[in-house]
């Protein structure tokens, strides 16, 4: 890895005009905040806009020093094992009962209705011979 710095006049455009965009909304809210028509949701809106200029910043300040000195990668690549009851478990299939006639009056009545749709699907889709 190359110890020069690089410019990145490109990124650091990209930046600025990032938190540039960020803090000129937040302006446009804070008008908005005092303007006749404004609510303390506008003024919410108004604090939070700066914040986001500022993430700009630091993310940008984070990726370089991590091009510069990226993080060490993890040396110990065993798999980690998760105790039992952590997770929630899976739920089971309910079991159903073959001689159920509700059941089995519900199947017949979904097979006709398949029976019907891929009749209707054919007779859509024949072509004169």
């Amino acid at each position: 890895m190359s110890t020069t710095r690089r410019r990145r006049p490109a990124l650091i455009a990209l930046v600025v005009l990032a938190a540039c965009g960020c803090l000129a909304l937040g302006w446009w809210q804070w008008t908005r905040f005092q303007s006749t028509s404004g609510t303390f949701q506008n003024l919410g809106y108004a604090m939070q806009w700066p914040l986001f200029a500022g993430f700009c910043i630091y993310a940008y300040r984070k990726f370089v020093r991590y091009e510069e000195a990226p993080p060490e990668p993890r040396t110990d690549r065993a798999m980690t094992e998760l105790p039992d009851g952590l997770l929630p478990e899976r739920p089971k299939p309910a079991l159903h009962n073959a001689d159920d006639p509700a059941l089995r009056e519900y199947n017949a009545y979904l097979a006709e209705l398949a029976k019907a749709d891929n009749e209707i699907h054919q007779k859509q889709n024949r072509t004169p011979a």
